[in-house]
This record gives C-alpha cells, sequence and structure tokens, in this order.
C-alpha cells in the first residue's frame, strides 16, 4: 500500500509539475532582467527540477583525454543479466593506445544508480580499462527471473569477474564491499583463474561494530522482522516488476536526506540564490548533483533484508560466519590478491575503521601487498568524488593497481 500511495501522489502531483515546467520554460525564453521576474522564475525552475525519477541517467562520458590526444568512449554491454548489466567503457580507436590495467567498478546497491560513479569513473578511464556493474531498478524486473537474494549479488560479481579475465583489478564503493570480498574468496579457494590481481575497496561497512555511525545504530535497533513489515512493498502496476517485493528507493532516499537535512535545505537554497541573481553557472554542479541524488533504484526485498542481517546486524564476514550457498566463506583463501582499503575522515555512513577491518580479516594477504589510506577532510561522497578524490584519492588507487598489475 505504501508504494501505491506514492504512486498516487505522484501522479496527482503530475499535471502541477507539467504546468510549472512549461510556466518556467516560458518565462526562460523571456530572459527575464527584472530581479523580481528572476526570483519568480528560480522558484519556478526549482520546483520543476527538484523531483523523484526512476530510470537511470546517462554516463555521458563520450570522450577522454589519453596521452594528450581525444578518444571516444562507448558503452558496451558486455553481459546481461536479469538484475544487472555488465558495461564496458570501450575507448576507439584502442588498437592504438598501450595495455591499460583492466579495472571493474563494483556500484553500489543502495536506492541509487551505477551513474552515481559517474565521476569515479571519467577520472580512471585515461589509465585505465573501466567496466562497471550497472543495476537494474527491481521494478523494472518481472517476478519471472525470481529473487535477488545476497547470494546472488556475490554470483553476479564472480561471473562479472570472471567476464572481465585474468588481469582483472576490482574496485568496490560502499555497500559493496561486503559482497566483493566474498566473491574474491571463493575465486581464491577456487584458484579461478580471473581471480583479481588487486582489490580496493573503498568507504565499505566490512565490520559495523567498528566506530558505529547512525546508520549503524539504526540497522541493529530493530529486528529484522519490523524492516520486513514496515518497509518492504510489492510494486505496483504497471511496472514490469508488478508484484516484486522491493525496498523503494524512495524510502532509502528519505533516510539519507534525513541524516543531512540542514544540508541539503542549504543546497537547494543556494541553488535558488545563484538562479536568482542570474549565476547559473554557480547553480549547475549543484543541479546536476541533484538530478542524480534524486534518481532512485528499488531494491530486491531479499537482497535489502538479508544484507541489513547480515552486514549490519549480525556482521557476518567480519565473523567468519558469511556462506554462499552452502559454501563458507573464507577470506584467508584471498593470498595473490592486493589490497587497498580507502576511508574518508568525516564519513557518517561508513566511519573510519570500518573499511580497513579488511586488513586483518585477509590474513594471508602479505602485508606489502597490503595499502590503506584516510583522506581528510571528505565525508561518504568525497571518498569517491570531488576535487579530493581526484587529486588526492586517486593518484594512490592508481599506484597500487599498477603496481599490483605486473
Amino acid at each position: 500500500m505504501l508504494y501505491l500511495a506514492y504512486e498516487v501522489q505522484s501522479e496527482l502531483l503530475s499535471p502541477l509539475r507539467l504546468l510549472v515546467q512549461e510556466l518556467d520554460a516560458a518565462l526562460q525564453r523571456q530572459r527575464p532582467q527584472r530581479p523580481v521576474l528572476r526570483k519568480i522564475a528560480a522558484a519556478w525552475e526549482l520546483i520543476a527540477r527538484v523531483r523523484l525519477t526512476h530510470s537511470r541517467p546517462a554516463f555521458g562520458i563520450d570522450q577522454v583525454t589519453v596521452g594528450g590526444q581525444q578518444v571516444q568512449i562507448t558503452e558496451e554491454a558486455v553481459a546481461r543479466l536479469p538484475f544487472g548489466t555488465l558495461l564496458h567503457f570501450s575507448k576507439d580507436p584502442a588498437g592504438a593506445m598501450p595495455m591499460q590495467p583492466p579495472v571493474l567498478l563494483v556500484a553500489p546497491l543502495s536506492g541509487h544508480f551505477a551513474t552515481l560513479l559517474r565521476e569515479t569513473v571519467r577520472t580512471m578511464l585515461p589509465d585505465h580499462d573501466v567496466y562497471i556493474t550497472d543495476w537494474l531498478n527491481a521494478r523494472d524486473v518481472s517476478v519471472s527471473h525470481g529473487d535477488f537474494g545476497l547470494d546472488d549479488h556475490i554470483g553476479y560479481l564472480m561471473r562479472f569477474i570472471a567476464t572481465v579475465g585474468p588481469g582483472c583489478h576490482v574496485i568496490a564503493v560502499c555497500q559493496p564491499c561486503v559482497a566483493a570480498l566474498a566473491a574474491v574468496a571463493l575465486m581464491a579457494e577456487d584458484d579461478h583463474p580471473a581471480q583479481p590481481r588487486s582489490l580496493t575497496l573503498m568507504a565499505g561497512p566490512v565490520d559495523c561494530r567498528v566506530n558505529p555511525t547512525e546508520v549503524n545504530r539504526l540497522a541493529a535497533s530493530k529486528p529484522i522482522g519490523w524492516f520486513e513489515q514496515n518497509l518492504i512493498s510489492r510494486v505496483p502496476p504497471p511496472h514490469a516488476g508488478f508484484l516484486r517485493r522491493v525496498y523503494p528507493g524512495f524510502l532509502q532516499l528519505m533516510a539519507f536526506m534525513s541524516m543531512n537535512l540542514p544540508r541539503h535545505q542549504q543546497s537547494l537554497r543556494q541553488i535558488y540564490e545563484h538562479l536568482a541573481e542570474g549565476r547559473t553557472d554557480e547553480a549547475r554542479p549543484i543541479q546536476h548533483f541533484y538530478d542524480e541524488y534524486l534518481a532512485v533504484n528499488d531494491l530486491p526485498a531479499e537482497f535489502y533484508l538479508e544484507t541489513v542481517e547480515k552486514v549490519f546486524q549480525t556482521h557476518d564476514l567480519a565473523r567468519g560466519r558469511l556462506v554462499w550457498g552452502a559454501r563458507a566463506v573464507d577470506l584467508a583463501a584471498i593470498r595473490r590478491t592486493a589490497l587497498m582499503t580507502v576511508e574518508g575522515e568525516r564519513d557518517d555512513i561508513c566511519a573510519v575503521g570500518q573499511t580497513v577491518a579488511a586488513q586483518e580479516l585477509c590474513s594471508n594477504v602479505r602485508p606489502y601487498r597490503k595499502t590503506h589510506h584516510i583522506q581528510t577532510g571528505v565525508g561518504h561522497y568525497g571518498v569517491f568524488s570531488g576535487r579530493k578524490w581526484a587529486e588526492q584519492i586517486y593518484p594512490r588507487v592508481r599506484d597500487a593497481i599498477y603496481a599490483s598489475a605486473a
């Protein structure tokens, strides 16, 4: 009923939103100069743009500079599975370029689309052959494809790593750090030829018992039955996933925004003020952030509930109790994969200490193949986007990858 109520409200507000969009477009064509008209136009544009969407935005990366020359980028779906696609950012002409280390970026499956890592992809493309996990919106996946739980998530990662092939390097951002660790451990135990050369874990909840955040405390504050009863809904018609049980992306977004409500209010106020004063160039970056941030992705109910329980409540991986199917996940099996962990000093979602815990858990990785970096002055999103990511974090990640690629 919750999802249906949201859809009904959205449909009822749609005519008003369209009207505001038309009024805003008409006023913008007149290039208003009077302050009062600019304020009206700014208010209308804010109302028109600040809305939830449920489709993945475009990555919009058409070209990058490699070795001083512009190289065209083409998105290629290398593997398609019901709940996710392995997307390759192919360089053209690839044959005229030196070989670059293949890197699989494991995007979060936590309420947003893989395009949340657009800056991460763009920064890495000049030096790497980049792939990404492009997770589908669960409300668009027919129930005929069955469930998708944590085991399936780990299985998808192993298939994607194997598709990229030997010599692959894996970077997991936030929530999938646990699944990435498990996938690499299972592949190592099987002596799989495509087990990664390196694994970089960025701001992920490897051990939430360390320095718990408000997110961790909330996840542990209720029994798992409470989450199932209060947060899980069935997809309403006319979506392809009609009747599929999901954790709606709009609920996840509301939870994230409520954690930093004053900051979001200030950002939206800045958009209005910039537009009202005619400083559109200053408003544009903030607008682009919210265009991405307000694109929400529903999660399969099984995956969400198992993640809450096994990662945030019982800490199965950190306690050595995680199983994949009938197999125990043994992080000590990882020997040949170099390990890097990255944390943000001000991260209020995955606090300092939760990701570096992987260093001790992977006890058979030699110390000289382990690297850790704490970035001062950044929160959660600053670990993989923004100026400090590009100028301070990325060079260390790049060096770690190239050091283990030989």
